[in-house]
């Protein structure tokens, strides 16, 4: 991997992680356990659409475990992972079908996959499948929030390209 790519997936990382750390700070306006908006997500999304799933796949990876030591909860390492994982695999695909402009609809599907993940992982871990029940709850925030992630990201990802369109020499401009 050049040194450049490498670069631009470290900052992802980073970036990811910030913004994880900085939602652990916000108080959940709803009293759900595991009900987030995800922000994270956004620079998943966003490296679903602009890396090889073999450059994504680290930065999620990297941005779970790094986001459970310094949220300081390992125990939530096995469903994040879980729903992370399960996540991206969901989502590569997709990008082939769902175009970037409709970015948003993959979010949500991301988020779907999220939580089939963490709530597979719940049901192996304590051994009681009666934690499906809880599901179509986890799937409506989920979906909200994957929404709203995903527009997030497609936001920023219009917004850079016109700035990187306007900030470019004349010579390197398309006309």
């Amino acid at each position: 991997m050049k040194t450049k790519k490498l670069t631009q997936l470290a900052l992802l990382t980073t970036v990811a992680l910030i913004i994880f750390v900085v939602e652990l700070r916000i108080p959940n306006p709803i009293p759900i356990p595991g009900v987030k908006l995800g922000l994270a997500n956004i620079v998943t999304v966003y490296a679903v659409y602009h890396y090889r799933a073999r450059e994504a796949f680290p930065v999620v990876l990297s941005r779970i475990i790094l986001g459970a030591i310094f949220g300081g909860n390992m125990m939530a390492l096995a469903y994040s992972l879980a729903g992370g994982i399960l996540c991206l695999l969901g989502m590569l695909p997709l990008r082939k079908i769902i175009p970037e402009n409709r970015i948003w609809l993959c979010s949500v599907f991301g988020a779907v996959f999220h939580n089939i993940g963490q709530i597979g992982a719940a049901i192996v871990i304590t051994g009681t499948p009666a934690i499906a029940a809880y599901l179509p709850f986890l799937l409506v925030s989920g979906c909200a929030a994957g929404a709203f992630t995903g527009l997030c990201a497609q936001f920023i990802i219009k917004r850079s390209r016109a700035w990187l369109s306007a900030s470019a020499p004349q010579s390197c401009r398309k006309s």
